[in-house]
């Protein structure tokens, strides 16, 4: 009977999550992310050797977390960011505003890449000074400094926010009220009605975060520093997919494509490549659509 029962609660729960993503293309897409990612986990504990398999979810959880982090510290210096922009333009002395706005500008000028880059240059002669030793504070470090290039999306957000409502009599009614600006700014504004526009900014910071750090430490693996990079970076997807069994595993695809017959092996043999590359590409797709989901289902 127990059986019976749960077999009967199967079509049940199936027909609920699909009506619950039917209007949700971010709640379907994050589904898809979660449902994925196990799905490939489970068929790498099944088919990939173990110390390989540690590798993957070691890395996996690295670049997750360094996300999360980019993610957090953006959010924080975005949100301060904005504020202090708004508070400081209204200030009747215009100098803290320019020299601020000043430096915010040169950080944009700077290309993402390019500045990340230069600053793992820094994290790499800390690490082999023994500066740095800890693998959290090398990921504390890296998020920080990805998110210096990436918050000024999020400022830039937030002080639009503040503008718009500013205009409007909803603003001028509230401090009449005798409601602090800065309860009006941070919770009437922000938090209760901007709430879907962070929100959407933050999950695309967070797919920002896992593209860029992907990429550099595919290139710090690569190039500048084999001997730090392999022996005390935390292991990402970027620097995995960077080791010579990913590599070989990659270039495998192309024996495939001449050799049709040879296609079944990609998913036994060559795992570990394989399973880095689809991470990698399916977390920076489901990210997006994510995303454009947000967008579409509060018409932001």
């Amino acid at each position: 009977m127990r059986e019976l029962a749960g077999q009967r609660q199967i079509p049940v729960l199936l027909s609920q999550l699909s009506r619950l993503t039917t209007g949700s293309p971010d709640l379907l897409w994050t589904t898809v992310w979660i449902l994925g990612t196990g799905a490939l986990w489970a068929w790498n504990a099944a088919f990939l050797n173990h110390p390989a398999f540690l590798r993957l979810q070691a890395a996996f959880l690295n670049t997750m977390a360094g996300a999360t982090l980019t993610l957090l510290f953006t959010l924080l210096m975005g949100w301060s960011a904005g504020v202090l922009l708004d508070f400081l333009s209204r200030r009747p002395s215009r100098v803290p505003y320019l020299l601020l706005t000043f430096a915010l500008n040169l950080i944009r000028s700077l290309p993402q890449i390019v500045g990340i880059l230069i600053g793992y240059v820094l994290l790499t002669v800390f690490i082999e000074r023994d500066i740095v030793r800890s693998t959290y504070l090398h990921l504390i470090s890296t998020a920080l400094l990805i998110s210096v290039f990436t918050f000024l999306e999020l400022a830039d957000l937030v002080r639009e926010r503040i503008d718009q409502y500013r205009k409007s009599d909803f603003f001028n009614a509230m401090l009449c009220c005798g409601i602090p600006e800065r309860r009006i700014i941070n919770v009437e504004v922000l938090w209760k009605n901007s709430l879907a526009h962070i929100v959407q900014k933050l999950i695309a910071t967070f797919g920002m975060a896992i593209f860029l750090q992907c990429s550099i430490d595919f290139i710090i693996s690569v190039g500048l520093s084999m001997d730090v990079s392999l022996s005390n970076f935390p292991p990402t997807l970027g620097s995995l997919l960077a080791s010579l069994d990913s590599k070989q595993d990659i270039l495998a695809i192309g024996v495939a494509l001449t050799r049709p017959g040879y296609l079944g092996e990609l998913f036994f043999r060559h795992l570990q490549g394989i399973s880095v590359a689809f991470l990698i590409v399916f977390s920076l797709i489901c990210m997006y659509k994510i995303s454009n989901g947000i967008v579409r289902r509060y018409r932001l």
